[in-house]
């Protein structure tokens, strides 16, 4: 069986990659060769966005499935259809599982949950890009399955609900130091991580499953952990006590300056997600998680503590959580001198 990743190393795609190679495909990566590549990987270097140079890179190629990791838009899926229509048995895209409408009518999402954000872009060019896809499915017989990860990780850095520019270090940074961590909310909203390597078990069990062609799901973990557990979970992997400051998430959308924490909280974080996998499991029948969240996190931790590259400060970020704490201190201090 044949497959071509585009992207495919990247934080969700890399552990699908090894695991269908594992289950012996024959992978072929097309990206732009700025990363290096698994040991003896073919590969097409190749901008995916150039559909010039890409459909003359395919020419002669055919594939059981095409797994798309990077198209983000409804143009990016309509050049897809024009390149693969006559080249794949199959073409999955990754969709995103903040598409499901916010607020939530129900905390429980099913893939039949309405797709509506107006709080993030991102959400909605992913939204479109779903309604391209399934309008070609059912015009043409586009053979596409549609995949909805959740907050998906690989190990490397400890999920947190919002962070700056340089990812995640200066959360545990200031943990370490013994200052305010904001948290959105009271904390008590409840959050769903899946290790990218129990993402991929669900992943590559739809490759070639003719049940999963015109069909959607998200693929993540039964488990579900509130945001005040996540971050104890952290600091206690950091051996540190944990400073927490609570901060409403709208006021951190207002006041986030150069940061997209109306999207990322308004039309993510801040809902309490719980995803019912039945649809998935009726397909994967041996999909199931076997990371949980709290080792996750505190191999996660381990794992920036004894890499000294991944850990990049963020004084931009730090000075800005500085601002809001200072802003909630005063906010305190004006009412206990009344």
């Amino acid at each position: 069986m044949k497959a071509l990743f585009i992207g495919g190393t990247g934080t969700i795609s890399a552990d699908v990659v090894e695991l269908a190679q594992q289950r012996g495909w024959e992978i072929t990566l097309l990206n732009r060769g700025s990363r290096k590549l698994p040991e003896g990987m073919r590969s097409i270097i190749a901008d995916i966005h150039d559909e010039e140079a890409v459909a003359k890179a395919v020419t002669d190629e055919s594939y059981d499935v095409v797994a798309q990791f990077i198209a983000y838009t409804a143009e990016d899926v309509e050049r897809d259809i024009r390149l693969f229509r006559d080249k794949t048995k199959q073409y999955i895209f990754i969709s995103s599982a903040s598409a499901y409408q916010k607020p939530l009518a129900d905390y429980r999402i099913t893939e039949s949950t309405p797709l509506v954000n107006p709080y993030w872009q991102y959400s909605r060019h992913k939204i479109a890009a779903e309604e391209v896809l399934m309008a070609a499915y059912r015009t043409t017989g586009f053979p596409v399955t549609i995949v909805r990860p959740s907050h998906t990780y690989n190990g490397t850095k400890p999920p947190v609900s919002l962070h700056g520019n340089n990812g995640n270090w200066q959360i545990l940074k200031r943990i370490l130091d013994g200052k305010p961590v904001i948290i959105p909310g009271d904390g008590s909203s409840l959050w769903t991580l899946t290790h990218s390597r129990d993402f991929a078990k669900g992943y590559v069990g739809l490759m070639a499953n003719p049940h999963a062609i015109g069909n959607a799901f998200h693929i993540t973990t039964d488990e579900s952990m509130t945001w005040n557990q996540i971050y104890q979970t952290i600091a206690d992997a950091l051996e540190k006590p944990l400073n927490a400051l609570h901060v409403a998430s709208d006021f951190l959308a207002r006041h986030g300056e150069n940061y997209d924490f109306r999207g990322e909280l308004l039309g993510d974080k801040a809902a309490t997600v719980v995803f019912d996998n039945s649809k998935i499991k009726r397909l994967v029948p041996d999909f199931i998680c076997t990371t949980s969240m709290a080792d996750g996190l505190r191999q996660a931790v381990q794992y920036m503590l004894s890499h000294p590259e991944t850990q990049t400060p963020d004084p931009e970020f730090d000075s800005w959580c500085d601002r809001i704490a200072d802003a909630m201190c005063a906010a305190d201090r004006a009412f206990e001198s009344k």
